[in-house]
């Protein structure tokens, strides 16, 4: 039986940051349980981060707020940074002044930050690790049984070439007595 996992959302749209900016701090996030995250995200030297940050802090306080009202039962310690997006908003086309009297024109981009944190799903029962490890056993078996099959290889060529380098020198020696 498998249970649904119910995903908590926070947007924050028409933000006045590059979405290549924000997406340098969302992508420290992803993958992160919540706590991580903030903490994370609150030692972020971009300028972006606050407003991560307090896109998070929403996303969690949906969590805290929708379980209160859906009765839903929340483990808000087990919660992790499922998407962390930043999409690109409308651009904001600008006038520069050049030389001469003419004018550059420049975009300013704005962008929407959007993360969602989930429950992450409880194991059905305890990790085996010693399947794990016997399935990489026959690997490794494997790979030395390779080496071993080269190796002799490599030596009977060595020894055919060290015994042809003799019979090179008598013949040489013998055409230099001639």
């Amino acid at each position: 039986m498998e249970t649904q996992t119910r995903e908590f959302r926070a947007e924050a749209r028409f933000q006045r940051v590059s979405p290549q900016k924000a997406r340098l701090v969302l992508d420290l996030i992803k993958g992160r349980g919540v706590e991580e995250a903030l903490n994370t995200v609150a030692f972020t030297k971009k300028a972006v981060a606050p407003l991560v940050q307090k896109v998070l802090r929403s996303a969690l306080q949906n969590a805290n707020h929708l379980s209160q009202e859906l009765g839903l039962d929340v483990d808000l310690d087990n919660l992790y940074v499922k998407t962390a997006v930043a999409n690109e908003g409308p651009r904001m086309k600008r006038i520069r002044p050049a030389p001469m009297g003419r004018a550059y024109r420049y975009q300013r981009r704005l962008s929407h930050i959007a993360i969602a944190v989930a429950e992450r799903a409880q194991a059905a029962g305890l990790v085996q690790r010693v399947e794990e490890d016997k399935a990489e056993q026959p690997v490794r078996q494997a790979a030395k049984k390779t080496a071993e099959k080269k190796a002799p290889a490599k030596k009977a060529a060595a020894k055919k070439a060290a015994a042809k380098k003799p019979a090179k020198k008598a013949a040489a020696k013998k055409s230099a007595k001639k």
